[in-house]
């Protein structure tokens, strides 16, 4: 118990954390100012939240190449169904993009032009980016699926479409 008891207090000496204030000023702009800065801070971390979800698909592109690389090259179960994964998460993304982009729009106070939160106005460099990240993935997938004989790439994959002409040795009169 006394150890407790000296503990506790040796922690009650130390100065607060900065940005920390135990007591508010009774002027009236002292709050007025801490909220209004509290709002701009609040608005650029929304913004720099919006960022980090714009480069999200570019971050995990690394991971989702070594798992296209440990599934092999054959056309199997396993490798069909990571390459469907990383073909339709692009869409799924690109389809929910306003939905997602939504909690990181400006607040309506600071929104001068009303514009509402799931438009593609809000937010549209990020929005840019985040398109291009969901682009890079699926050409990953689709680069996958060329190595993997699936896309028709070469001549022999067209020669089913291909007409052929009268062979030259017979002569129409």
């Amino acid at each position: 118990m006394a150890g407790q008891v000296a503990e506790s207090s040796k922690w009650k000496h130390l100065p607060p954390p900065p940005g920390f204030s135990q007591s508010v000023s009774s002027s009236s702009k002292a709050p007025v100012k801490a909220s209004t800065t509290s709002k701009k801070s609040y608005e650029e971390l929304k913004e720099k939240r919006a960022w980090d979800f714009a480069i999200s698909p570019a971050k995990s592109l690394p991971m989702q190449a070594f798992m296209l690389y440990m599934s092999g090259g054959g056309v199997q179960v396993f490798s069909m169904g990571i390459v469907f994964m990383l073909l339709s998460s692009p869409f799924k993304n690109l389809a929910a993009m306003n939905a997602a982009f939504a909690p990181f729009a400006p607040s309506s106070s600071s929104n001068k032009s009303g514009q509402d939160a799931e438009s593609f106005t809000t937010l549209p460099l990020q929005k840019l980016v985040y398109l291009i990240c969901n682009l890079l993935t699926l050409a990953l997938g689709l680069w996958k699926c060329r190595s993997m004989g699936l896309l028709p790439t070469g001549t022999g994959d067209w020669l089913a479409f291909e007409t052929r002409g009268p062979p030259p040795e017979i002569v129409l009169l």
